[in-house]
């Protein structure tokens, strides 16, 4: 049985990637020949992708190489630039996940405490545990599922929210299935983790994210930006098809819009060379977690792969990927070759055979639907030797 286990695991061995040392060549620039590879990959996945412009970036132990594609503005005819801040939407769960793991380190939380012990009034609260929030086996709805909220947030995008309302509205909507018996991918989870931060800290998150993550790991290009802060510059213009109508397929610009109505869950801006510091941080601990809160994480996924304590795995890969409206995001760790890849994009509209998805009309019927971020993502996979296959999108 414990081989059987062992085989299924999605990181193998999280004790070696817990004592990995960084490369002293890490940060070079990678060989001209390597560089090359991924550059055709990475241009071929941004080709198939329904993005105006892409980043691109891998760090290995031979070296970083990164790339900038197409345009930040296509209006402006303004290139697409390494440099650009990028609003990361769910790989901010990552950032939270990461400061609940540290509080239970200190032993200011409980990973199996219930969530009535830190923010009263939760449906099932006395049953649902953090753990269960981390997960996301909570059972607790995602307010995005609200069609009022859903209504307010296409027709005033650039309303500021404030947390309790989120929470409220996805507290109202009945539970999805009993706490722990299932997987359901819910922003209100990480709402409420962002209020157990600040309840046990008595300060606020962006405090507390400052202090614990940003300052050790020196991500200065990295912040959470409020309704009234500006997004910072330069940054490129993004593009939805979200919230537009069924035969409408002009994206809108959302570069404008209020990132507050996704708070703790997907309001952070990071940049390229601060995500590729944070996914190795993430992947390996070093910076965040000790080793055994580390190796717990990395042993947390469901057999085979999937969601555990605020990350993703695939085969190997953990991390994960960040979607806002004109926006989207994959930060990966391979685990096996202590190899990260970033891919930051100005688009979160589909490509390829999707059936669900609202993709553009000369979107390509050969291809498997996927995000443009991840279709980038998978295409460089193969130069790094270790393919990732996404989850199927529809």
């Amino acid at each position: 049985m414990a081989g059987s286990s062992a085989t299924a695991a999605c990181v193998p061995d999280p004790g070696s990637v817990v004592a990995r040392q960084l490369s002293p060549g890490a940060t070079d620039k990678l060989a001209e020949t390597k560089a090359k590879a991924l550059d055709t990959a990475a241009a071929q996945g941004w080709a198939e992708a329904a993005s105006d412009g892409a980043v691109v970036a891998v760090r290995s132990p031979e070296g970083t190489w990164s790339k900038a594609y197409g345009l930040a503005d296509p209006d402006a005819k303004t290139p697409m630039a390494t440099d650009v801040f990028q609003r990361v939407g769910s790989v901010t769960k990552t950032f939270t996940g990461t400061l609940v793991q540290q509080l239970a380190q200190e032993g200011l939380v409980k990973l199996e405490e219930p969530i009535s012990t830190y923010v009263p009034g939760v449906p099932n609260g006395e049953a649902i545990t953090v753990r269960m929030l981390l997960n996301m086996t909570s059972g607790i709805a995602s307010y995005t599922l609200d069609e009022n909220f859903a209504d307010q947030l296409f027709t005033d995008p650039t309303k500021t929210w404030t947390p309790d309302q989120l929470l409220a509205t996805g507290l109202a909507l009945p539970p999805l299935f009993a706490p722990g018996a299932e997987f359901n991918y819910s922003n209100t989870n990480f709402i409420l983790l962002g209020k157990v931060v600040e309840k046990v800290t008595g300060k606020a998150l962006e405090q507390v994210l400052d202090t614990q993550i940003l300052t050790p790991l020196k991500l200065t290009g990295t912040s959470m930006p409020g309704g009234s802060d500006p997004f910072p510059a330069p940054h490129a213009q993004g593009f939805t098809l979200q919230g537009t109508a069924d035969d409408v397929f002009i994206p809108v610009n959302t570069t404008g819009w209020n990132p507050t109505w996704a708070w703790t869950a997907g309001q952070m801006v990071s940049t390229m060379d601060d995500l590729l510091v944070y996914g190795r941080a993430l992947g390996t601990g070093q910076g965040l977690l000790n080793s055994e809160a580390q190796i717990a994480r990395l042993s947390s996924f469901p057999e085979g792969g999937g969601y555990g304590l605020a990350l993703g795995c695939i085969d190997g890969w953990v991390g994960h990927t960040g979607e806002l409206p004109g926006y989207n995001t994959s930060v990966f760790y391979e685990t096996g070759s202590d190899t990260t890849v970033v891919v930051l994009v100005n688009s979160d509209i589909p490509s390829g055979a999707c059936t669900e998805s609202k993709t553009l009309p000369d979107s390509p019927q050969a291809i498997p639907c996927m995000d443009p971020a991840t279709r980038i993502f998978a295409a460089v996979s193969l130069v790094v030797g270790h393919e990732f296959t996404p989850m199927p999108k529809k």
